[in-house]
């Protein structure tokens, strides 16, 4: 049994401040929300890094899926771009929990780190410009589904969430506008969390009441992280994307050179 859940009420606040935090966050940026719930959920509430896992995936399904609502009421989702994305995360997942038994995580988790650290330099060299929207044809198509299957492998080795590769992808190299790259990512989350969550569900590392109750908490939140990315003019956009993925990247470094050293 978890140590929060003898608090009663508190075990209900704790896990709805995480779900406020999160959905937020997921709003802003066009992510899920995972790399706040996971950690969280670990530090605060004492879970296990494989039920946290489980437990915020299953969270984010309503997480993206408000997200995804909030941003197509402002006509800011690439429908076909983001099932495309999704189709190649589904598959490029299941590659990515083969590989893991045969690539060494370390490798993958800095060449992630090199990824990061060129899409940080990228978002002060390029302003994407609002209204922008990806010129779909054949090649775009086949481009799309291998930017899925390769965020669906990333995320199968190292955990890591679609939206932090997703949206700068969509923005650099398909010429989307952030706005756009952020409700199609979230978009793309849907189907692969669905996914991840019922085969978490099949081996019980889903804690339902926390799953829900942050889940609900998004539902507040989400939409006003959607607003304030809107309100925010493209260069203030991406320089608050940068700093969360230079966030990101800080984590995953440390986690590296930990791993290096044992």
């Amino acid at each position: 049994m978890n140590a929060i859940r003898s608090r009663g009420p508190k075990a209900l606040l704790t896990f709805v401040g995480i779900g406020l935090v999160s959905g937020f966050m997921s709003g802003l940026f066009g992510v899920g929300g995972g790399t706040v719930i996971v950690p969280l959920l670990v530090g605060i509430a004492l879970f296990s890094q494989k039920l946290a896992s489980g437990t915020s995936g299953a969270s984010i399904i309503v997480t993206a899926a408000v997200g995804v609502i909030s941003y197509a009421l402002h006509d800011q989702v690439d429908w076909i771009a983001g099932l495309l994305l999704a189709a190649g995360g589904i598959v490029g997942a299941q590659i990515g929990a083969h590989l893991l038994h045969v690539i060494r995580e370390n490798i993958v988790r800095w060449i992630f780190v090199v990824f990061i650290a060129c899409m940080v330099v990228m978002m002060f060299l390029v302003v994407p410009e609002r209204g922008a929207t990806v010129d779909l044809h054949v090649g775009t198509g086949i481009a799309l589904v291998a930017l899925g299957v390769a965020t669906g492998i990333l995320s199968g080795l190292i955990g890591v969430g679609g939206g932090v590769i997703v949206v700068p992808a969509m923005m650099f190299l398909f010429g989307s506008s952030d706005l756009v790259a952020k409700g199609t990512s979230l978009l793309m989350m849907i189907p692969t969390t669905i996914s991840g969550a019922i085969r978490n569900a099949r081996n019980k590392n889903i804690d339902l009441v926390a799953a829900g109750a942050v889940g609900l908490a998004t539902l507040i939140t989400t939409p006003l992280g959607v607003i304030v990315a809107a309100l925010l003019d493209p260069f203030t956009a991406n320089v608050f994307f940068a700093a969360f993925l230079f966030v990101i990247g800080v984590q995953m470094a440390i986690k590296a050179v930990r791993a290096g050293r044992k």
